[in-house]
């Protein structure tokens, strides 16, 4: 295994590449302004992704899951690589979402959960997912099991058929039935999922916001608006104008009642640190053709981690 650092010119974010048993991985860490203060890390639950969201990187192609080990590392390699010592960082939060679709993974997705609940007891774990159409009840009792797990729906658009152009997997749960997964979860664990809305030009009209009213319960859930990350793109000015159709969709929800939040990942602009662009896993794909399998979000056959291979 090997790993390597790219930092952001500003020095507030850092990219990890991790190169496994004929994978990639990517993570990455984020400092608010400290990393005492806060400290972010997302990281991958798998080697590519079978999804095939349109608007990421990793969405051409898929290698494997990655074991419960491997997800783990990314975690500790990342404190340990920064001198971070867990026990004076003051809020904390891992994510489930730099790369992978963690509910296709969820046997090594629940054990690393479990081991990272161990280590450090105080900090978030969110799961971020797409919904695909599997059996829920094992992350019910995971987020029963361990309190601090939170729950977030890739959502992104307003209806069902336009999520099929940005996510076309075909073995996912309809915007409806994501509502009541979510409601289902609330109900088991007394917390509030959220869904996560990438803004763009076409999906940010009141009546977009609207529906995801009508869809979703403000009393119940809460709203990410996710700042948009071109997978090929490092425009500057692009982002700020994302950054101004996130401000004001979020201002569209909160009018109907949602506590809401942006999510606006630094680093896009110089290390491809933003959600989806995932530059350096793109190039590990063209140089490992071999191992880099096509995912045009079909259901495609999830292939084994290594542990399960020697079971």
């Amino acid at each position: 295994m090997t790993m390597k650092r790219i930092d952001s010119s500003d020095q507030n974010v850092s990219k990890y590449v991790f190169d496994f048993d004929n994978a990639v991985a990517e993570a990455v860490l984020y400092k608010y302004p400290t990393y005492e203060e806060r400290t972010v890390i997302c990281c991958s639950t798998q080697s590519g992704c079978p999804v095939g969201c349109r608007f990421c990187g990793a969405g051409d192609n898929f290698v494997r899951n990655l074991t419960a080990s491997e997800i783990v590392h990314q975690v500790t390699s990342l404190f340990s690589d920064r001198g971070i010592d867990p026990e004076k960082v003051k809020k904390c939060q891992i994510m489930f979402m730099s790369m992978g679709e963690p509910m296709l993974n969820f046997k090594e997705l629940d054990a690393a959960i479990r081991v990272l609940h161990n280590l450090y007891p105080r900090f978030a774990l969110l799961i971020s997912t797409s919904g695909p159409r599997v059996e829920y009840a094992p992350l019910w009792k995971l987020s029963t099991d361990v309190p601090t797990v939170g729950l977030q729906f890739s959502v992104h658009e307003s209806t069902d058929e336009a999520r099929d152009k940005l996510i076309p997997f075909k073995a996912k749960l309809s915007l409806q039935e994501i509502a009541t997964q979510g409601e289902i979860w609330a109900m088991k664990t007394g917390r509030q999922p959220f869904f996560n809305y990438c803004a763009h030009e076409g999906n940010t009209s009141q009546a977009d916001a609207d529906r995801l009213g009508a869809l979703f319960n403000p009393r119940i859930w809460q709203a990410t608006v996710s700042v948009v990350c071109e997978r090929d793109e490092s425009v500057a000015a692009a982002n700020q104008r994302q950054r101004d159709l996130t401000a004001g969709f979020m201002e569209k929800l909160m009018q109907i009642g949602f506590s809401t939040r942006c999510f606006d990942p630094a680093g896009q602009d110089d290390i491809g640190g933003g959600c989806g662009q995932l530059w350096f896993v793109q190039d590990w794909m063209k140089r490992h053709p071999q191992l880099a399998r096509p995912s045009i979000g079909r259901v495609l056959p999830i292939v084994h981690t290594p542990r399960e291979q020697q079971a």
